[in-house]
């Protein structure tokens, strides 16, 4: 009777373990950061639409951060008929994250290319890393969020210390941890690589492959960019957009989840917002996330 009452148990154990790891499988995509459902009030911020302004259109990956109740916008202009590709830096801000009122002093920063940007505040420095012309990562910090100083050219080198070859390195996307930065970037859109940095000066691949590539999936298959990581129940999510189109015609946004910010499982489910969404990430609004899109306008996706 004892051998049975044994066994017994141990079977039991065992079907607990079996259930404990398919709930942690199950939990390794938690529902309330990957299911969204569009506001009604969408968009809630667009281009100007009037070609005398400096962002009569708005593009590319803006980046919105939440201090205290109130909410940043930077973004991305340019005026589409004047012949000049300049792309400017503006500011919006909101008290909640629906009704967006532009800064005055648009544009904050006309004297370098700014789009694709990610920013992270460190003590009482904004740190933004953001794409310029020719799809070049540059570093800009500020200490009000207004005035910002081009820091150059993010300096990224293989394993061995060499630098990467010439060409396209954008849409930056930033974590820190125990002192260490994660900078993840891609390269023609095709795949996405990692560096760190101690000291934001010189950045070192992780490994010279790349740690999220496009497809095999239709929807990524010829095109991924990171927009944006977070940490959730002790996991890290990266959100990222996708294209299954050769010419980029139509958008996607995805997420993938990982334990060491290296080795990246893309969500079965995927995509997580289509209708050429693109350019998103979630944001905290102090209970939940609400999931925002910034191309070709701004849109908010609130948890089903």
């Amino acid at each position: 009777m004892k051998r049975i009452i044994l066994f017994l148990s141990l079977a039991l154990s065992g079907a607990a373990l079996v259930t404990a790891f398919r709930s942690a499988a199950v939990e390794e995509f938690p529902a309330e950061i990957i299911k969204f459902k569009p506001y009604a009030g969408n968009p809630l911020f667009a281009g100007t639409g009037d070609p005398k302004t400096w962002d009569e259109k708005i593009r590319e990956r803006g980046y919105i951060l939440r201090e205290g109740s109130k909410y940043y916008m930077w973004y991305t202009g340019y005026t589409k008929a004047s012949g000049n590709d300049m792309k400017y830096l503006g500011l919006a801000t909101s008290d909640d994250g629906l009704k967006w009122t532009r800064h005055p002093e648009n544009p904050i920063h006309t004297t370098l290319w700014v789009e694709d940007m990610c920013v992270l505040k460190e003590g009482n420095t904004y740190y933004m890393f953001a794409e310029s012309k020719d799809d070049i990562a540059h570093l800009l910090t500020s200490t009000d969020r207004i005035s910002w100083k081009d820091q150059g050219a993010i300096d990224i080198r293989l394993k061995n210390g060499s630098p990467i070859s010439k060409g396209p390195y954008g849409t930056p996307t930033i974590w820190k941890e125990n002192g260490t930065w994660y900078l993840f970037y891609e390269r023609n859109d095709a795949a996405v690589w990692l560096a760190t940095s101690k000291d934001l000066k010189t950045w070192t691949n992780v490994q010279d492959e790349p740690v999220l590539d496009a497809g095999p999936e239709k929807y990524d298959a010829f095109a991924v960019a990171f927009n944006k990581i977070i940490r959730h129940k002790g996991l890290y999510y990266a959100y990222y957009h996708g294209s299954a189109f050769k010419d980029w015609r139509e958008w996607t946004m995805n997420v993938a989840v990982s334990r060491d910010l290296i080795h990246w499982k893309k969500y079965a489910g995927n995509p997580i917002a289509g209708d050429n969404a693109s350019s998103g990430f979630p944001v905290f609004d102090g209970k939940q996330y609400r999931f925002y899109t910034m191309h070709p306008d701004v849109r908010v996706y609130f948890p089903e």
